[in-house]
């Protein structure tokens, strides 16, 4: 059999499907079909699979492609060096994981110099092979015919020292050793962290790891990294090993023959081998599979947060004032269109003099009447919670809804290349306004043009393997833009870039393509852009939007593939196109069995019935304003009993993070998310959750705030758990002390102030 099949049926017996979905899925990828592709318009040759189970698939046949490459390497190494037996090619070949492949080359790997090296150098084999053979004989006698002064084998004890390390790296080198020392240190090894000496006032964030033991195989992912992260910072040392006696003790049974004179000595060698060689060399791979796997567990958690994040209601398509608010530098305000283009830039100061305040009131009115303004977007950064009061203040129409928007990341975006190509003309202040007002409008939009490991979701993103978790991210985020649809005519080149088969060069090429010729009528016109071949047409077309088309179904998620099968829906029902997706009881007579070939299937003709009564219809809920408490502006205004409304920032493996308002996220610990037990929080909460909180302790000397979400908890109960290296990093900037005039601004100065913008406008 071919590796391919092997591959197949390894797969199809791992993921529990049918040989016939593995080798379909494999096929299509094989040919440069996307995951959201293969999901979506292919489900008749997957037989359903959803884009988990593909992107499984993807990823196991990577896997078993590059063990089978690493397999081929050895093989190649043995065989140049004549070392391959054939006994040993068929173990080679029978080996299923790394590990199992690594341990059979390991005692053929070119390695330097060691200590069981120099005693072969010196001769000493021989001794080692008859002490193994533990027979009934005087070692001391046997040793003497290897002295050596030439080779420093000076006397017999030196002779059974070497021969002592040449059976140490036998028994470390073993691959059966190793394999059950390996599967031991899996299930009683301990995690034992302790501080540096010295180290203890540097390191007090870590303080709950100065004397800390733990078994590996339930150490929380957040926790691993987190001590690894302070033995980086040089504050902690970590091991990891079982209890020493145990291990040696199993490795006695294995070699240890008898306890004659010989075996003392191999056993005094397993010692040797297990303390200097197979114990290190085994924790290192248990630092390496654990980070992997808490890397693993860290990467999931931050792109589901991600996906939640990137899948938030949009506002939609309406004109925005967006403020970017600061206290000494002013709010930096921006007026948007309806499609997110700049109209206006100003600076407003809203805590400086009366003067300064009601020349604020102005220009904003000015501003809303002038872009006739839908919507007002502050991010929740320094000053957020008082320039929310002043807008509120306004008394602004209800239809003019005041939301907070997440600002993390928006820094990031204005000094990118992408918003330096947008804005050249502007700096980093209206720019970051402008993405906190377009972060409103449509999120998804907005957060691709930002590395994700910025956008302040995740748990310990920047100490994980950092090309897994851009793999990772650029899966989620390649889904989540593919499952929305873009608008081809509006969409942005980074946007675009991440659509079912174009890239970051076919996306430029539309974007050009567009400026030069004007919107694009048709999905079929999309054929004349530059390289942007049949492959990718096909990939693409189906995930693109054109609103206003011609053909409605342009507009659609229907594949322009299947576009005579609409047509043969609306002939066999003489009406249009149109008229079949307007009209619901044309839609009813439809028998979707007659038109069932042998491409397509009764999911495909399903999906279009739906997409033809919803055409084009944005998968996100509905947008809906999260309003903060009134009067709970900073830390300082929390009091134990609190219950307030917040919205999920962040949710990691230990709790969640929520934004009450006050410019640092408090903490709802796992234990106290719900009423019923939590074994992973994703289950309760997700990003961009609207929550009601009760606030149970707040520690402003260490800048934390616990929460809960149960309905009756008993205030002060916080979890053990939620110690200061498992907590989301705060990074918000203090608000300075305000001077006691500026703390509050009256309704009478508002009044005075409307009535003289309101006289400015009439003007």
């Amino acid at each position: 059999m071919t590796n391919a099949t092997n591959y197949i049926e390894t797969i199809s017996k791992e993921l529990n499907l049918t040989v016939a979905q593995v080798s379909a899925t494999t096929k299509l990828i094989s040919e440069g079909a996307t995951v959201p592709f293969i999901a979506r318009y292919r489900k008749e040759a997957t037989g359903m699979l959803d884009e988990v189970a593909v992107t499984n698939i993807r990823d196991r046949m990577q896997q078993l492609v590059e063990l089978d490459q690493r397999r081929d390497a050895i093989l190649k190494s043995l065989d140049e060096r004549n070392l391959l037996t054939d006994e040993l090619r068929s173990s080679i070949l029978k080996a299923e994981t790394l590990s199992k492949l690594e341990d059979l080359y390991l005692p053929y790997r070119p390695k330097r110099r060691t200590r069981a090296t120099i005693a072969r150098e010196a001769g000493l084999e021989p001794l080692a092979t008859k002490l193994f053979d533990q027979g009934s004989f005087d070692v001391f006698e046997a040793a003497k015919e290897f002295i050596n002064p030439e080779k420093e084998i000076t006397d017999t004890d030196k002779a059974l020292a070497g021969a002592r390390d040449i059976i140490a790296e036998w028994v470390s080198e073993d691959a059966t050793a190793r394999e059950q020392t390996r599967q031991l240190y899996r299930s009683k090894a301990l995690v034992r962290c302790r501080v540096l000496s010295g180290k203890e006032e540097e390191g007090q964030k870590y303080r709950d790891y100065f004397d800390w033991t733990e078994p590996l195989s339930k150490v929380p992912s957040h926790r691993l990294l987190a001590m690894r992260r302070g033995e980086t910072e040089g504050i902690l040392i970590l091991r990891i090993h079982p209890e020493e006696e145990e291990a040696t003790q199993r490795l006695e049974r294995d070699f240890v023959q008898n306890n004659s004179p010989a075996g003392e000595q191999v056993r005094t060698a397993v010692n040797d081998a297990y303390k200097r060689l197979l114990g290190p060399s085994i924790e290192t791979e248990m630092r390496l599979e654990s980070k992997k796997l808490a890397d693993e567990q860290a990467i999931t958690v931050f792109a589901e947060n991600l996906r939640e994040l990137l899948l938030a209601s949009p506002l939609g398509e309406r004109a925005v004032l967006a403020i970017d608010p600061g206290y000494r530098t002013g709010c930096k305000t921006v007026a948007l269109s309806a499609q997110g283009k700049l109209l206006h830039h100003d600076v407003i100061y809203l805590t400086a003099s009366e003067r300064e305040r009601m020349d604020a009131v102005r220009k904003v009115m000015v501003l809303i009447k002038e872009f006739k303004l839908q919507a007002i977007a502050i991010g929740n950064g320094t000053a957020s919670r008082e320039t929310e009061q002043f807008f509120k203040q306004l008394q602004l129409p209800k239809t003019i809804p005041i939301v907070m928007v997440n600002e993390s990341g928006a820094s990031v975006y204005s000094a990118s290349a992408a918003a330096r190509e947008e804005f050249a003309d502007y700096d980093l202040t209206v720019r970051g306004a402008v993405s906190i007002g377009r972060r409103l409008m449509d999120p998804l939009a907005e957060l691709v043009k930002i590395d994700p490991k910025s956008i302040g979701v995740g748990q310990y993103q920047h100490d994980v393997d950092q090309n897994a978790l851009r793999h990772s991210l650029d899966d989620v985020v390649l889904s989540c833009v593919n499952k929305v649809g873009v608008e081809v005519n509006t969409a942005s080149r980074q946007l675009l870039s991440y659509v079912s088969g174009l890239g970051p060069q076919l996306a430029e090429n539309i974007v050009k393509h567009r400026d030069e010729n004007g919107p694009f009528k048709s999905r079929a016109e999309l054929k004349k852009v530059a390289r942007l071949g049949p492959k990718a047409f096909e990939q693409s077309a189906g995930f693109l939007r054109i609103r206003d088309a011609k053909n409605p179904l342009d507009a659609s998620s229907v594949h322009p593939e299947r576009y005579d099968v609409v047509k043969a829906m609306a002939g066999d029902l003489k009406c249009t196109v149109n008229d079949l997706m307007k009209d619901p009881m044309l839609r009813q007579q439809i028998r979707l069995e007659q038109y069932q070939t042998e491409d397509v299937g009764m999911p495909t003709l399903t999906d279009i019935m739906q997409e033809l009564a919803k055409p084009g219809r944005d998968p996100r809920s509905q947008f809906e304003a999260v309003e903060f408490q009134d009067g709970i502006e900073k830390p300082e205004d929390l009091k134990p009993g609190m219950k307030l409304p917040g919205i999920v920032t962040n949710v990691t493996a230990f709790g969640a993070f929520v934004d009450v308002g006050v410019h640092q996220d408090g903490l709802v610990h796992i234990s106290h998310l719900s009423d019923q037990f939590v074994k992973d929080p994703a289950d309760v909460v997700k990003v961009a959750q609207k929550v009601n909180v009760t606030v149970l302790e707040v520690d402003l000397a260490r800048k934390r705030i616990a929460l809960s979400m149960k309905s009756n908890p008993e205030l002060g109960s916080t979890s053990r758990s939620s110690r200061p290296s498992d907590r989301k990093p705060q990074g918000r900037e203090t608000a300075p002390p305000r001077p006691k005039q500026n703390q509050a601004i009256g309704n009478d100065w508002f009044s005075q102030a409307l009535s003289k913008a309101e006289k400015h406008q009439k003007r």
